[in-house]
């Protein structure tokens, strides 16, 4: 597969005390882009990228529940305790 590489020109602006560069908005919809995003300072130049998620996945979440040792022997009593079901009791 061969990488194809598209140079688009941009302008530095200001931007209220600052300085910034605006994105097409084609660009930011094909890469997603919504939020904020990280800039990389490389040797061969700056490299913006989407910030990675936080969130974890559920076998990161069970590993880290496994590595803190966290006890949820109790969570079916209290699933089924009822109390959720407000106002029925």
């Amino acid at each position: 597969m061969e990488k194809t590489s598209r140079t688009i020109e941009l302008k530095v602006v200001p931007i209220g005390n600052s300085r910034g560069v605006r994105l097409p908005k084609a660009v930011l919809d094909k890469y997603a882009i919504k939020g904020e995003l990280v800039l990389e300072e490389r040797t061969e130049g700056l490299l913006l990228r989407n910030k990675p998620d936080k969130r974890l996945t559920w076998e990161d979440t069970f590993k880290e529940m496994a590595k803190e040792r966290e006890d949820w022997s109790d969570l079916d009593a209290t699933l089924a305790d009822g109390l959720d079901q407000a106002g029925k009791w």
